[in-house]
């Protein structure tokens, strides 16, 4: 039983854990200095954003399946378009079937309900409101009959999803109260976990409109405009909070974030040779990238170009993140 557990969280992709969990538990930080605070609905409220978020990746990968993307994709790669091929490996290999990760996904996310019921009996139908939003965003992003994802308003369903959505959620679950200022930090994150999936996009334009899948990139035209969203969503958060402290909204303690901000300013830059079609030969890991030995794997699979991008985006909102976190520790008075 252990060992299929583990085989089902591996293929529930935990890697893209933190665009969800980082959000959930700022918020929880966030929240702990509120009148009303529960440290156990709050955590509860965060474990159900993590089970919610394994389940919607299993349900991608299911709704992909049937309308056969990673074959497409192998395909793609073997025609000479560089396309990034790694998508439900343990379906193609025969290790599972359909049905079963069907099942898995549905317990996963069954599992999410039943927290997401625990906490409306405790704070509300508010908790439920949230919640079966975020259910129908993460379904239909991906799913028939709307698949938005597939029609370029795939990067505005994580905006909502994982930033304001998120959240304000769990910070409700928490307190059993809405709060301005949660609102106004989640757009920042929001921004950041969305920037994740629009760097993908970028690399996966190409591949994804030959199989007929419009992305932000593509409403954006060429490189020119993709860079110039891309910036949006690298440099527009730290300008929020900028904007947060001068009006006196936040405590000039979260300034720190501009700590991060080298980060984006090199996923800029690396983004803007990948569009710009620059030879990249043996590209190298980088400390707040990965590890050698995982980056090896990654150029073994031939997929370093992406990854070294995409985990850049992903480190990006973990250390936001994490200095928001150590702020509203330091300073819960700011909230």
């Amino acid at each position: 039983m252990s060992n299929r557990i583990a085989f089902w969280y591996h293929n529930a992709r935990p890697i893209s854990l933190p665009q969800s969990l980082l959000p959930a538990i700022t918020a929880l930080a966030a929240a702990s200095g509120t009148e009303g605070f529960s440290w156990v609905a709050g955590i509860l409220a965060v474990i159900g954003v993590g089970l919610a978020h394994l389940g919607m990746n299993l349900a991608d990968d299911w709704f992909d399946y049937k309308v056969h993307f990673g074959e497409t994709r192998q395909q793609l790669a073997s025609d000479g378009i560089r396309a990034r091929v790694v998508k439900y490996p343990y379906l193609t290999s025969g290790q599972t079937t359909p049905k079963q990760l069907l099942l898995a996904t549905a317990v996963f996310l069954f599992l999410a309900a039943c927290i997401g019921f625990g906490l409306a009996y405790m704070r509300g139908l508010p908790v439920l409101y949230l919640a079966f939003a975020a259910f129908l965003l993460g379904i239909f992003y991906s799913g028939k009959p709307l698949r938005l994802a597939f029609r370029g308003w795939g990067e505005a369903v994580i905006f909502l999803m994982f930033g304001p959505l998120c959240m304000t959620g769990v910070f409700y679950a928490a307190t059993g109260v809405f709060s301005g200022k949660i609102a106004w930090i989640s757009v920042a994150v929001g921004l950041l976990v969305t920037n994740i999936v629009y760097t993908h996009s970028i690399m996966d334009a190409e591949p994804d409109l030959r199989m007929g899948k419009r992305t932000m990139a593509h409403l954006m035209g060429g490189y020119k405009g993709q860079l110039v969203l891309s910036g949006i969503f690298n440099f527009v958060p730290y300008l929020l909070i900028t904007a947060g402290v001068i009006v006196k909204q936040l405590h000039w303690a979260y300034l720190a974030v501009w700590i991060v901000f080298p980060l984006s300013v090199w996923l800029m830059r690396s983004l803007t040779e990948f569009c710009s079609g620059k030879k990249e030969d043996n590209m190298q890991t980088r400390w707040w990238v990965a590890p050698k030995k995982d980056f090896e794997d990654y150029r073994k699979a031939g997929i370093e170009w992406f990854m070294i991008r995409w985990l850049t985006a992903r480190n990006i909102i973990t250390f936001f993140c994490i200095i928001l976190l150590a702020v509203s520790f330091i300073f819960p008075e700011t909230w």
